[in-house]
């Protein structure tokens, strides 16, 4: 009869033991680092914010005056507030609905396995890694009354009565703006799909297919519940840059004609460098971040209880 030897009990890991016996500063020493690019980077210029919300200050005296919450109260009454604010949640709407959508069809549509593929994803991904200012640039120049792309070939095609200002009038302004935000916001969501499909197992589409589910059923059943995940980090991400759109707007109208073009970077933006209301201007930019930081809680909160 043979006997199995007792296997030896495994030696602790000598690192982890002598962490274990290390005095309590040893960790706090290893995170001072990146604990103090923390503070030094993000924790002081938000405190020095909220401070400078609660003041009246021009931006550039020594003399700044304590109102406390006055200028979140005139904020209240400011009507380009209001129209800044309804630009955003419009803008809000249409940059995300949009690329989500276009991003996933591509990103359906791109999954399949062919040469060209690549050569596509390249091609959609592209926008979003050129300059905005660049962009912003190129798409001023289609939009141009005169010499412009697109009133070039719509008197070209005999429909001269289509060609107009396009950046110059309040009724086209906004939304010409937001043709180049949601071709520059596609590809990002594109890429998260395309990452997140190629993580479905073929299995559940072939099953699906041999119980006589059709294409739209299948998409329907199996791909759209199995990127809940994904949808969480785009809708998530999609929302923080939506309300803290700046460059672009900025870059192609200057937040014009009037006011119609106008949203709230553009607006702290003029209070603080053109009206020298920085006290005003910053109450402005926190409640952004407010925003920004509300919009992101719930895909934090879905992640802590997948965890």
């Amino acid at each position: 009869m043979t006997t199995t030897a007792a296997r030896p009990a495994t030696a602790p890991d000598p690192v982890r033991r002598r962490l274990r016996t290390s005095p309590m500063w040893v960790p706090w020493a290893f995170a001072l680092p990146g604990l103090a690019v923390y503070l030094l980077f993000l924790a002081w210029p938000v405190i020095s914010a909220l401070a400078t919300s609660l003041t009246d200050w021009d931006g550039l005296s020594d003399t700044r005056r304590f109102v406390g919450l006055a200028n979140y109260a005139a904020m209240l009454d400011d009507t380009v507030v209001g129209i800044a604010a309804t630009n955003n949640l419009l803008w809000c709407l249409v940059t995300i609905v949009l690329p989500m959508s276009l991003g996933l069809g591509l990103a359906v549509v791109l999954n399949r396995t062919s040469r060209t593929s690549p050569v596509f994803r390249t091609i959609f991904y592209t926008p979003a890694v050129l300059p905005l200012v660049s962009i912003a640039s190129i798409w001023a120049w289609l939009y141009n009354p005169d010499t412009g792309a697109i009133n070039t070939l719509l008197r070209a095609v005999g429909l001269d009565v289509l060609a107009q200002s396009w950046l110059g009038q309040d009724s086209t302004a906004l939304w010409a703006v937001m043709i180049p935000a949601v071709w520059v916001r596609t590809g990002f969501p594109m890429l998260l799909y395309l990452a997140a499909l190629q993580g479905i197992p073929d299995e559940l589409y072939e099953a699906a297919q041999m119980d006589g589910a059709t294409r739209w059923q299948r998409f329907r059943r199996i791909t759209v519940p199995s990127l809940k995940d994904t949808h969480y980090i785009v809708l998530a991400l999609s929302i923080i840059e939506s309300f803290k759109v700046f460059d672009l707007v900025y870059a192609m109208t200057y937040g014009g004609p009037g006011y119609s073009t106008q949203v709230m970077g553009t607006w702290m933006y003029a209070n603080v460098f053109q009206y020298f209301e920085a006290g005003y201007g910053t109450a402005i930019a926190v409640v952004i971040t407010l925003v920004a930081v509300a919009a992101g809680i719930p895909y934090v909160r879905s992640q802590v209880r997948n965890r």
